[in-house]
């Protein structure tokens, strides 16, 4: 998943109707803790003049690459483009089709479908958000050349599983790990795992620039050549086109940025983690099992929750009351991408994917940014749990 709703606003400002002061995501929070730091590196690169690509992209791509565990990195415009460039990369055509999962940001499906290819859906697991990986085999075809799993809100789809098919069957992986960055299946870093793994710097991303910024990464050194001549128009020396490319540069500003924010990457996800363990202590406290299923983790590194996204009951009644109350929430997302507009061409229709489609309308997330105050969390439950005291 590329993005998320917050492309429509400033989630830092997402207050409660209240005005319990309680926010979503407290990116000025974050900004406090470094500011020197960041100043800094934006000075750096005014003062050198160099704004696109260059020596602090090339200092971001060797850090990000040991940082998520693979060969190499490429930095690009946004974590859509990754997805696009990954999948140019690979000399996918038109009427090739990719396995992935509906209950996603519509820039994964929408990437396939704007390269010509075929997005071909998988049911998702109930427990985890993740796409169904029994299920994907039996949507492999003669025209399948790649699955597309989706990392979502930072906890990995089961890349054993997937692996091995893959392996199985001679297709490529494209991880779309735009939320999961320092995520970790099986000790190994998302993005690492499989042909190619897509990341986005949204602000609103663990690790978000200050504006558009994307990554793609791989262990493959023939693609990663591709990659760095596909986003600059296909050309490997100036005017000199070899392949049909495009522009996606990362600017240099937002890797001197990013650069700074990696080094204190692994200490906020620790910081989510806390955040999520303190939810389930005050859901247990408050007898809340029976209303909500909380989120899946089989590992302590495994999760990074770029979002906390619960399961509720009742859900849009219960995001109702919270707004009433001054608790600001989201939902990702309202709709399963088969039942959108866009991909109606596609065929698909309602009950073909019940466990996304479910989810739709059960699935919502709760503040969980690394300096969430302890006492929010708790107006947070205490509004939950009073909603369901009230509706029994």
């Amino acid at each position: 998943m590329i993005t998320d709703m917050s492309t429509q606003r400033d989630l830092s400002a997402s207050t409660g109707a209240a005005g319990t002061g309680i926010v979503f995501l407290d990116l000025k929070a974050q900004f406090a803790t470094i500011r020197e730091e960041l100043i800094a590196a934006a000075t750096r690169v005014l003062e050198s003049q160099h704004f696109i690509l260059g020596p602090e992209v090339e200092a971001l791509e060797r850090e990000a690459a040991q940082y998520v565990g693979a060969k190499f990195s490429i930095g690009c415009g946004s974590g859509s483009d990754a997805l696009l460039l990954a999948q140019m990369a690979l000399g996918i055509e038109p009427n090739d089709e990719i396995i992935t999962t509906p209950f996603t940001f519509g820039a994964t499906a929408g990437s396939i479908a704007r390269i010509g290819a075929r997005p071909v859906f998988v049911d998702i697991r109930s427990d985890t958000f993740n796409i169904d990986e029994r299920q994907i085999e039996g949507a492999i075809t003669s025209r399948t050349r790649a699955i597309m799993p989706v990392h979502l809100f930072g906890l990995p789809a089961n890349m054993d599983a997937i692996l091995k098919l893959a392996e199985k069957h001679h297709l490529a992986v494209i991880e779309d790990a735009a939320q999961a960055i320092g995520a970790r299946w099986e000790q190994r870093g998302v993005g690492s795992l499989g042909t190619l793994g897509c990341f986005s710097f949204f602000p609103s991303k663990n690790l978000g620039g200050a504006g558009d910024g994307g990554m793609v990464t791989t262990n493959d050194g023939q693609l990663a050549e591709r990659l760095r001549i596909l986003r600059v128009h296909g050309c490997r020396e100036k005017y000199h086109y070899e392949l049909l490319g495009i522009n996606s540069r990362l600017d240099a500003l937002q890797a001197a940025l990013l650069r700074v924010k990696l080094r204190h990457l692994d200490e906020w996800a620790d910081q989510r983690r806390r955040n999520a363990l303190r939810y389930r202590e005050l859901f247990a406290k408050h007898e809340l099992a029976q209303r909500l299923a909380l989120p899946y983790c089989s590992h302590p590194k495994g999760h990074v929750y770029n979002q906390y996204s619960i399961r509720a009951l009742r859900r849009n009644e219960l995001r109702a009351h919270l707004q009433a109350q001054g608790i600001p929430s989201e939902v990702y997302y309202p709709s399963s991408l088969h039942l959108e507009p866009a991909f109606a061409y596609l065929g698909y229709g309602a009950g073909d994917f019940p466990n996304a489609e479910a989810a739709s309308q059960e699935a919502l997330s709760l503040p969980i940014y690394p300096e969430l105050p302890l006492k929010d969390q708790c107006a947070v439950v205490a509004s939950i749990a009073q909603f369901y005291r009230g509706n029994h």
